[in-house]
């Protein structure tokens, strides 16, 4: 009897999941569309800038703004007007929205840093660069995917668990950064600079780690988290 009641017990909650996660899943998969529209937006109107900038030896962007710095004030200046410029953009997002892009700022005013500093550099510049380029594609994937979690219905992860997907694709990133993070701090190493630009060097160094260490927890804790059906799943399992 006590089994008997148990089986129903657990055929009654597998049926309520599937057509409560089938509900909330569709309201998930609109929210999760209007987001993913969002950032590509915003990524294409990012695309469109960097096509208009200028090639000429002085590189100024389309607006005026110089991206790469001659001194080191000019780029402490450019780092700090980009910080202040990601700071109001935060404040445009919604609440989930905003969650993502604080953390992740960190990444991208990194990539700003060190496109910046190119000509600082010495040789390693275009090197330096293209690793700062990477980094930056490897943050527009992070951001999807942790508008993903931050965006997932209630019910769905009470009742499915975290999104395994988004986790995945998150913990890839950022075992490939990792390894850029590690050339980063090679190419410094061979840094034919001043000391306070190899500070500065170091710096953004240290922020794009402490973004990635962060992706992984978040990664790691994602996929940890199995709802009812997880539950079940190992109650049978034993």
């Amino acid at each position: 009897m006590k089994k008997t009641n148990i089986f129903l017990l657990i055929s009654f909650l597998i049926s309520l999941m599937f057509v409560t996660v089938a509900i909330a899943q569709n309201t998930e998969k609109g929210n999760q569309n209007q987001s993913q529209n969002e950032i590509q937006q915003r990524e294409q109107e990012r695309i469109q800038e960097e096509e208009q900038q200028n090639q000429d030896d002085s590189i100024t962007a389309s607006k005026g703004e110089q991206v790469r710095a001659r001194t080191t004030n000019e780029l402490r200046t450019m780092i700090r007007e980009k910080q202040q410029e990601m700071n109001q953009e935060v404040q445009s997002f919604g609440e989930n929205q905003q969650k993502v892009y604080q953390n992740q700022n960190e990444v991208r005013l990194a990539v700003h840093s060190l496109l910046a500093m190119e000509d600082l550099v010495g040789g390693i510049g275009p090197q330096v660069s293209q690793v700062a380029k990477d980094f930056d594609n490897s943050a527009q994937a992070t951001i999807r995917a942790e508008e993903k979690i931050q965006n997932r219905n209630m019910i769905v992860r009470f009742f499915a668990g975290g999104d395994q997907e988004a986790a995945g694709e998150i913990e890839r990133e950022t075992n490939q950064n990792k390894l850029r993070v590690q050339q980063l701090r090679q190419l410094r190493e061979q840094c034919d600079c001043d000391e306070e630009v190899k500070n500065m060097f170091q710096e953004q160094i240290q922020n794009m780690e402490q973004e990635q260490n962060r992706l992984q927890q978040l990664a790691e804790k994602e996929k940890q988290t199995k709802g009812i059906w997880g539950w079940i799943k190992s109650l049978f399992g034993r």
